[in-house]
């Protein structure tokens, strides 16, 4: 299997799981930011820029091996 399809599945899956922990916390919270909201919130954006980074990485790798025939 592809290895970056596996990378993004992780990182789907680990969002998820991210996300519903932060949604029991909004539910059963006090209201305020715990100190493991902030950390959730931190691993969410940092999924997030790993994503972006591995798209961006495919879309500039194909993108430099177009031959547009100019040369």
């Amino acid at each position: 299997m592809n290895p970056d399809i596996e990378i993004l599945r992780f990182l789907r899956d680990a969002a998820t799981a991210l996300r519903a922990r932060l949604a029991r916390l909004r539910r059963d919270g006090d209201g305020g930011y715990t100190t493991e909201t902030v950390v959730v919130i931190a691993l969410l954006v940092a999924l997030a820029i790993a994503a972006i980074a591995i798209i961006a990485t495919k879309v500039l790798a194909k993108a430099n091996s177009l031959d547009l025939g100019l040369g």
